[in-house]
C-alpha cells in the first residue's frame, strides 16, 4: 500500500493508505471527503459542547436579543417545551443569547462531553504522530457516535434550526463564516506532490511509479491558489536539534582544549621526583644570596 501524508499548508491533516493504481480523480474525492468530514466532526463537537452548557439553539429571530426585547416583541420559543433534555434541565444563561439556557443535567452533560472527546480523538490530527491512517469509515463512526449521544439526551430530536441537526442532515449553511473558508468542495480540490499538481485523468503511478511500498507527502488545496509552498529540507524541530547538537559539540571541544593545557606540568604536585627530594631533604631549597 502507498501511504499518503496529507497536509493543508504547513499543517498535517491525516494519513491515508491507497494503491499506485488508483486514479487521481478517485484519490482527490477520497481525500476531500475525509478532509471535509473531519471538519464536520469538529464543527459538531464544538456545537455539542455549547449544547451541553446552554441547551438548544433559539429560533433565528430571537438570537442575540435581551429578555426585555423578547418580551416587547412578544416572541416565544415554541421548541423550548418540546425539546427538554432527558432527566430534566437546569438553567444556565447563554450570555451571547444564542441558546435558551435550559442545559442538560450533569449526567447527560457528561454523556455529551465524553462522546465529543472520543469522536475528536478518532479523527484527530494526532493520529499522524501515532502512525494511524484515517478512513471515511472512521469519520462516519465519529459522526454516528455524536448522533447517538444527542439522541440519548434529546430523544425527541433537536429543533430544525439547530446547527447540530442541520449538520447531521447535511443542511448546514456556512456562508459568511470562517468554517466556509476551510471547506474544500470536491470539484475545486487539487492535490500537489513534489511541486507538481496531480492531474485528473491520470493514475497515481504516473507520478510515483509502481512501487506499492511508497510514502509521499501531498497537499490539498482549492483550485486557483497556485502551487503550495515547498516543504523545507529541514523542519523547525530538526533544525533545533541540530543547533543543540552543535552547541554540545562545541562545549565538548572546549573542554578537550582545556584538558590539553600542559601548564600544570610546572606545578609542584606534578613533579615525579617530589617524594624523593623530600626524603633527601632537598625541598624548599632556594638559590641566591640571603
Amino acid at each position: 500500500m502507498v501511504q499518503l501524508h496529507v497536509k493543508r499548508g504547513e499543517e498535517s491533516q491525516f494519513l491515508l493508505d491507497t494503491t499506485v493504481d488508483v486514479s487521481v480523480e478517485t484519490l482527490i474525492e477520497q481525500i476531500a471527503a475525509i478532509y471535509n468530514g473531519r471538519l464536520k466532526v469538529e464543527r459538531i463537537c464544538s456545537e455539542i459542547q455549547e449544547l451541553a452548557e446552554h441547551g438548544i439553539t433559539l429560533p433565528p429571530n430571537m438570537q442575540g436579543l435581551t429578555d426585555d426585547q423578547i418580551e416587547d416583541l412578544k416572541l416565544r420559543d415554541e421548541w423550548a417545551d418540546k425539546c427538554v433534555p432527558s432527566g430534566g434541565a437546569h438553567f444556565k444563561k447563554d450570555e451571547i443569547g444564542r441558546r435558551n439556557g435550559h442545559a442538560p443535567n450533569d449526567k447527560m452533560k457528561d454523556v455529551l462531553k465524553k462522546t465529543v472527546e472520543e469522536a475528536k480523538s478518532l479523527v484527530s490530527k494526532k493520529q499522524v504522530d501515532a502512525k494511524v491512517c484515517v478512513t471515511m469509515d472512521m469519520v462516519k463512526e465519529a459522526l454516528d457516535q455524536l448522533r447517538g449521544a444527542v439522541m440519548i439526551v434529546y430523544p425527541m430530536g433537536l429543533p430544525p434550526h439547530d446547527p447540530i441537526r442541520m449538520e447531521f442532515e447535511n443542511q448546514e449553511d456556512l456562508s459568511g463564516t470562517h468554517a466556509s473558508l476551510q471547506v474544500i468542495p470536491v470539484e475545486e480540490a487539487q492535490l500537489w506532490w513534489a511541486a507538481k499538481e496531480l492531474q485528473r485523468g491520470k493514475k497515481l503511478q504516473d507520478y510515483v511509479g509502481k512501487n506499492e511500498k511508497t510514502k509521499i507527502l501531498v497537499k490539498i488545496q482549492k483550485r486557483g491558489q497556485g502551487a503550495p509552498a515547498r516543504e523545507p529540507l529541514v523542519s523547525a524541530e530538526e533544525q533545533k536539534q541540530m543547533m543543540l547538537h552543535y552547541y554540545r559539540r562545541q562545549e565538548e571541544l572546549k573542554k578537550l582544549d582545556e584538558a590539553d593545557d600542559d601548564s600544570h606540568l610546572q606545578s609542584e604536585w606534578s613533579d615525579r621526583q617530589a617524594l624523593k627530594k623530600q626524603f633527601q631533604g632537598l625541598t624548599n631549597i632556594k638559590w641566591g644570596p640571603r
